[in-house]
């Protein structure tokens, strides 16, 4: 009786084999979680008081969407993730190198791109095989809080393409005019932030119509996505329990 040969993998391939194992198990929710707490939280305050450089930032960013390699065992969504991370990284290697050569919108409209596919990767972990555990919690607040980010670069889109997204009201010495540059971003996911969880406190304004019906998407997904996700987890708790 002959026996099977298991096919023994290239080094290489077990070295990628397992960060992939790695990112499509429910651990891996925690650490995202960490990085987008920094990321929503922390970085905003660290651009404002200037403790971190530019490079630092955009290295943040560049973290998340290679992470989004790994969230996939599809070969569809393998292969557009890659595409999408590398545009972003030769993008931004070109606005930092000595080249007098600059794509900041086209950049801006990739990172776009690129945290959409990333919220709905997350959304497939959070909602596979009927499970429902602390992890998956974590999960759904990883997407609320990658829905907020979404929400922040999408207004640096509209800033860049038009000239203006976001005000501050008129008087107020603290807050800054906004052109739609990095140092930037601590403004917009603030706005981004108080129009997904509906708290409106008014310091910043949206000036066009792009702007403004951006920000009542943000408030409908703030107001829906809870109820859903609930529902979405109890209902899978009951299917697996029977």
């Amino acid at each position: 009786m002959e026996t099977k040969r298991i096919p023994r993998l290239h080094p290489v391939h077990k070295v990628f084999k397992r960060i992939t194992d790695y990112w499509l198990n429910d651990a891996s929710f925690l650490v995202l979680m960490v990085a987008l707490v920094f990321t929503v939280f922390v970085l905003p305050v660290l651009i404002d008081y200037g403790h971190v450089k530019i490079l630092f930032v955009n290295i943040v960013f560049i973290f998340l969407f290679f992470t989004g390699i790994w969230m996939s065992d599809n070969k569809l969504l393998i292969g557009l993730t890659t595409i999408l991370f590398l545009c972003q990284l030769v993008l931004r290697i070109l606005r930092f190198s000595d080249l007098p050569v600059e794509f900041y919108l086209q950049e801006r409209i990739i990172g776009l791109l690129n945290m959409m596919v990333f919220i709905f990767l997350n959304i497939r972990l959070l909602f596979r095989n009927y499970e429902i555990n602390l992890f998956r919690i974590i999960g759904a607040i990883n997407v609320y809080l990658l829905v907020a980010i979404l929400g922040a670069f999408a207004l640096e889109v509209i800033q860049i393409s038009v000239g203006s997204s976001i005000s501050g009201i008129s008087g107020d010495a603290s807050i800054k005019e906004l052109t739609g540059v990095d140092q930037d971003f601590s403004a917009y996911i603030y706005f981004s932030l108080v129009s997904l969880t509906t708290v409106g406190y008014g310091d910043y304004l949206p000036v066009n119509i792009m702007s403004k019906m951006l920000a009542v998407m943000l408030s409908t997904t703030g107001i829906l996505y809870p109820a859903v996700v609930i529902a979405k987890l109890v209902g899978s708790s009951t299917v697996e329990k029977h």
